[in-house]
């Protein structure tokens, strides 16, 4: 075999090798965004994939069991028990009450295996109240200022 063929060949295969694992990185890294009430609506191949749901923490439903964290997501009336045994600790922001979005698969009992937790408590990001403005006509002074 002549060098042109063979340079050819071999750019073939590495660009073939490229392309495949691209294809595969993209489609095990989907993960579709359910709401609580559409998890009932699945059916399929819909249940079996990678997916987030996102939810309040309802107060008093997490559980530190011995390897793994369980607890209750709540919208809208609809409830699904989390199970979450990842590597990466829970975030500060977790606790009951708080927005919550996890990561991971439904199982066919109906929990869901998180593989990812986010966290979030709105009341710990509002705004913080405003000073009242000072006077009118009265004169502020700022540091390091030539009056």
């Amino acid at each position: 075999m002549k060098t042109p063929a063979k340079f050819l060949v071999g750019s073939g295969i590495i660009v073939v090798t490229l392309l495949s694992l691209a294809y595969v990185g993209f489609t095990q890294s989907k993960t579709y965004y359910h709401t609580l009430s559409e998890i009932a609506t699945l059916h399929g191949s819909a249940l079996d994939q990678r997916m987030r749901i996102g939810g309040d923490v309802q107060d008093g439903s997490i559980q530190h069991l011995p390897g793994h964290v369980e607890f209750v997501l709540v919208e809208q009336g609809r409830t699904l028990t989390v199970n979450y045994a990842g590597r990466d600790p829970l975030p500060d922001t977790f606790k009951g009450g708080a927005q919550a979005l996890v990561e991971g698969h439904l199982m066919p009992d109906g929990r869901f295996n998180a593989e990812q937790v986010q966290a979030k408590c709105a009341s710990k990001y509002e705004a913080a109240p405003t000073q009242t403005a000072p006077a009118t006509g009265a004169k502020q002074t700022y540091p390091n200022s030539q009056s």
